[in-house]
C-alpha cells in the first residue's frame, strides 16, 4: 500500500468506543460514509458502517485487514442525518457503532438490503397446466395456484395466510415463479378539509408558515383540547405543498394510532409509522418507503428521530415534555433534544408542542432560544374543567374511592357522561401484608415489594419481572395475608360492582398486551360502548375522549414527596395532562383530585393558577437552588453484584476526574440509587455538575479514558447519562 492509499475507518455494533482502520476492497467503488461493508473483525466476519476516509493509519501496513463485501450502493442515511448521529455518539459519549447501528432496523444489522424490491409471485406456465387438469389438488395448493393465477401474490401476504409451506413446496415444482417488483406505496388518505381555525390557532399557523425554509424553535404552549394537532397538520400540508417532508415524534406508541388515523384522514399522501411494536419486516418497510421519499410523512416514537427523509421541511415533537422521549438504558438520548439539533444542522423549523412544557423548554423561551406561542383557550365549547380537591383526612375512601368521588361518578354516568378513573399503579395491590407478624412479601432480588395479580393468584416485581405463586398464610405465623392498597385491577372490580351498568374498560400496560389491544380499547371509548375508562399514565398522554366529563384523580400525593428535583414538575405534568382530558365536547368537564394533603402548595398552585403558575414557582426554586436549566449535569451509573465492589470502583472514579474550577464543577457522591438493589444487582452513582455545557463535555471527553482503562471487577457495569431526567 503506498503511503497516500485510502484508509476507511469503520465502526461495528459493540461497546468500543472507537472506530477501525481497513483497506478498501479490492474492486469496485470505494465505499463512503454511512455506507454498510462486510469485513474480517477478530475471529469472525462482520457488518460495519464506514464513517470516514483517512491517508494513513497509525496500524503498520502489515496489519491492515481489506474490507471483503461493500453492501450499499448509496449511504443509509443522507449527510445531515449521519452528522447528527455522529454528533450525538460524540455528545452523549457513548460508543458510535452502537449509536449507528440502533439507529437502523433490525433486519439491515444484518445486512438486508436497504431499498430492496418486493418479491412476488405469479402463475407459471406449469402451474396453469396444474391448475387446469389436475383434480388431486389439496385445498391449500389449489387456494395459493388461484390466488397467483388471479393477480401476483405478495411473499408477505402468502406468509400471513400461512401458505408459507404451501408455497415453498409449489415453488419446488416450478408451478409458481419469483418476480421482483417496486415496493408499494403506502396508501394516502382522502385529504378530508381542516375545520375552521381559532384566532389563536391562525396566529400560530401564520407565524411558523412563515419561517418554513429555515431554523427556528417554536414552543406551542397549548391547553388539552386547543388544537395543537390542527396546527401540525395545517403546517405539514403547506410543507407537502413545497414537495418537502415532515418527521412527527410522539412519546407513547399507545399514541400512535389515533394520530396516525387523524393524519391520515387529513393528508393526501403515504404516511409510516415507526415504533417498536411493529414486526422486523414492517419497520423496514417503514423506513424504507421514508428513506426513499415514498412517504413523505413520518410519525414515530423516540428512535424515529434517526429516520432519512429527503428534502425534509418540519420537525414536531408533540408532548415534548413527556420523558418518553429519553433512552434510559444503552444510548441514552434525547430524542426531543436531538430532534432540535437535526432541524438546526437541516436549516427547518422544529415545533414543540404541549400543554405542560418541560421548565428547561420554558426557560428557552424565556432566554429567546425558543419562540413561545400560546393556545389559551380550548376549541369546544365547554371550556376549562372545574378542579377540586377531595381531602381524604375527612372523607373516608372504599378501594381508594372516596364518596364524592362516588357521588360525582354516578352524577355523570347519569347525565350520560363518560368518567376516566386515573391510578398510576398496576395489579390489584401494591403489597400483601401479614396482620398477625407485620410480614411483607419482598422481591428476592430487588429493594422493592412484590405487587399483587390476584386473579391470576400471582406476585410480580414491576422492577425486575420476577414473580412467584401467592401465598394465602403467613409462612410466619401462619395468619392470612392480605392484599393493601389499591391499583389499576382491584379497582376494575370494584366500579364493576358499584357501577354494573356501566361498561368499563382498563387501558394499563397489563390489559394492553397485544397487538391491536390499545386499538380495541379506545374504539370502545370512541362508540361510547365503554362509559368508565380506568387506566395509569397511558390515559394521559394527547388522547382525545369528547364524552368525557369526570376525570378522578386517585393517589395524586404520590410525587409530592419525591427525592428527585423533578419529582413535583412530573406530578404537576400528570395531573393537569389527565384532568385536560375532560370536557374536551361540548359538555363542561369536572376533575377531582384526591389526597390527603390538599394544603400542599404543589396542589394549591395547580387548583389556582394552573401549569402556567406551577411552572414560575417552579424555575424560581430551580435558580436558587442551582438545578437544570440552571445548570448541567452527567450521571455516572454503576452496577455490581457486590455492593463493596461498586463503591470501591465509584471512588477510583472520582479520584480520576480531572479539576475544572473555571467551570464551576461539582463531584457530588458516590451514593445509591434510590432502589439501591434491582435484579440481583446494587446499583450506585456519582452525579456531575457544571455551571454550563461546555465545562461538562470538557471533562466527559478528558475523564472518560481514564474510566475504560479502569480496573474493574468481574460483572460490574458502568455508564455515562448525559442530561439525565433522574438523579434519585
Amino acid at each position: 500500500m503506498g503511503p497516500h492509499a485510502p484508509i476507511l475507518k469503520v465502526a461495528f455494533d459493540t461497546p468500543l468506543r472507537q472506530c477501525f482502520d481497513y483497506l478498501p476492497p479490492a474492486g469496485g467503488a470505494l465505499p463512503g460514509p454511512g455506507m454498510r461493508v462486510r469485513a474480517p473483525f477478530g475471529r469472525r466476519w462482520a457488518i460495519g458502517v464506514v464513517v470516514a476516509g483517512a491517508e494513513r493509519s497509525e496500524l503498520p501496513a502489515g496489519r491492515l485487514k481489506r474490507i471483503h463485501e461493500v453492501q450499499d450502493a448509496v449511504p443509509l442515511w443522507d449527510p445531515v442525518t449521519l452528522g447528527l448521529l455522529l454528533w450525538a455518539a460524540d455528545y452523549y459519549h457513548h460508543p458510535v457503532g452502537e449509536v449507528l447501528f440502533a439507529a437502523m432496523p433490525a433486519a439491515l444489522r444484518d445486512g438486508t438490503a436497504a431499498l430492496g424490491a418486493r418479491l412476488v409471485w405469479r402463475l407459471s406456465a406449469a402451474g396453469a397446466a396444474a391448475l387446469a387438469s389436475s383434480p388431486r389438488l389439496g385445498p391449500r395448493q389449489r387456494q395459493l395456484l388461484e390466488l397467483a393465477g388471479a393477480a401476483e401474490a405478495d411473499a408477505g401476504a402468502i406468509a400471513a395466510a400461512g401458505l408459507g409451506a404451501t408455497l415453498r413446496e409449489l415453488a419446488r415444482r416450478g408451478w409458481l415463479e419469483s418476480v421482483e417488483r417496486p415496493p408499494l406505496a403506502p396508501e394516502s388518505g382522502p385529504g378530508a378539509p381542516g375545520p375552521v381555525l381559532t384566532a389563536d390557532q391562525a396566529r400560530a399557523f401564520t407565524a411558523i408558515g412563515a419561517a418554513l425554509g429555515n431554523y427556528g424553535a417554536w414552543l406551542l404552549h397549548g391547553v388539552t383540547g386547543s388544537g395543537k394537532t390542527e396546527v401540525y397538520l395545517r403546517l405539514i400540508e403547506r410543507v407537502l405543498e413545497t414537495g418537502r417532508s415532515a418527521l412527527v415524534l410522539v412519546p407513547e406508541i399507545a399514541l400512535t394510532p389515533q394520530l396516525l388515523a387523524r393524519f391520515r384522514e387529513r393528508l393526501p399522501v403515504p404516511i409510516v409509522a415507526l415504533h417498536s411494536a411493529l414486526g422486523d419486516s414492517e419497520r423496514l418497510a417503514a423506513w424504507r418507503a421514508a428513506a426513499s421519499g415514498t412517504a413523505p410523512v413520518v410519525i414515530g416514537t423516540r428512535s424515529a428521530v434517526f429516520t432519512p427523509l429527503p428534502a425534509l421541511g418540519l420537525v414536531v415533537v408533540d408532548e415534548e415534555h413527556d420523558p418518553s422521549f429519553k433512552q434510559q438504558d444503552g444510548f441514552r438520548y434525547s430524542a426531543r433534544d436531538l430532534a432540535i439539533v437535526r432541524a438546526q444542522r437541516q436549516d427547518v423549523p422544529v415545533v414543540l408542542g404541549s400543554a405542560t412544557p418541560s421548565l428547561e423548554s420554558l426557560a428557552n423561551a424565556a432566554a429567546g432560544r425558543y419562540q413561545l406561542l400560546s393556545l389559551p383557550e380550548r376549541t369546544g365549547r365547554a371550556g376549562q374543567p372545574r378542579l377540586g380537591l377531595v381531602d381524604l383526612r375527612l372523607h373516608a375512601a372504599r378501594d381508594g374511592l372516596s364518596q364524592p368521588a362516588l357521588s360525582a361518578i354516578e352524577r355523570h354516568l347519569g347525565a350520560d357522561g363518560q368518567i376516566l378513573v386515573y391510578l398510576n399503579r398496576r395489579g390489584w395491590a401494591p403489597t400483601l401484608f401479614c396482620p398477625g407478624c407485620g410480614w411483607v412479601a419482598p422481591c428476592a432480588a430487588c429493594d422493592a415489594r412484590l405487587t399483587v395479580h390476584l386473579r391470576q393468584a400471582r406476585l410480580r416485581c414491576h422492577h425486575c419481572g420476577a414473580e412467584e405463586p401467592m401465598p394465602f398464610a403467613c409462612a410466619r405465623c401462619g395468619a392470612e395475608l392480605r392484599p393493601v392498597g389499591e391499583g389499576t385491577q382491584r379497582l376494575e372490580a370494584t366500579l364493576g360492582a358499584l357501577f354494573p351498568a356501566a361498561p368499563l374498560v382498563r387501558i394499563d400496560r397489563d390489559a394492553i398486551r397485544r397487538r391491536g389491544d390499545i386499538e380495541r380499547a379506545l374504539d370502545s371509548v370512541a362508540s361510547g360502548r365503554a362509559r368508565i375508562l380506568l387506566g395509569t399514565q397511558m390515559l394521559t398522554k394527547g388522547h382525545d375522549f369528547p364524552d368525557v366529563t369526570l376525570v378522578v384523580v386517585l393517589n395524586a400525593d404520590q410525587g409530592l414527596f419525591g427525592a428527585d428535583f423533578r419529582a413535583s414538575e412530573r406530578l404537576a405534568q400528570q395531573i393537569i395532562q389527565v384532568a385536560g382530558r375532560a370536557g374536551r365536547g361540548d359538555r363542561p368537564g369536572e376533575v377531582l383530585i384526591q389526597s390527603a394533603y390538599p394544603e400542599h402548595p404543589l396542589l394549591q398552585s395547580l387548583i389556582a393558577e394552573g401549569y402556567a403558575g406551577f411552572a414560575r414557582r417552579a424555575l424560581e426554586e430551580r435558580r436558587a437552588a442551582g438545578w437544570p436549566p440552571w445548570s448541567r449535569l452527567a450521571l455516572l451509573c454503576a452496577d455490581s453484584p457486590v455492593r463493596a465492589e461498586l463503591h470501591a470502583f465509584l471512588c477510583a472514579a472520582r479520584e480520576l476526574a480531572p479539576a475544572d474550577a473555571a467551570g464551576g464543577l461539582r463531584l457530588l457522591g458516590p451514593a445509591p440509587a434510590a432502589m439501591e438493589r434491582r435484579a440481583g444487582r446494587f446499583r450506585a452513582r456519582l452525579l456531575l455538575e457544571a455551571q454550563g455545557r461546555a465545562p461538562l463535555q470538557r471533562l466527559l471527553s478528558r475523564w472518560l479514558p481514564g474510566l475504560e482503562a479502569l480496573r474493574r471487577p468481574r460483572g460490574l457495569r458502568w455508564a455515562v447519562d448525559v442530561d439525565p431526567l433522574e438523579v434519585d
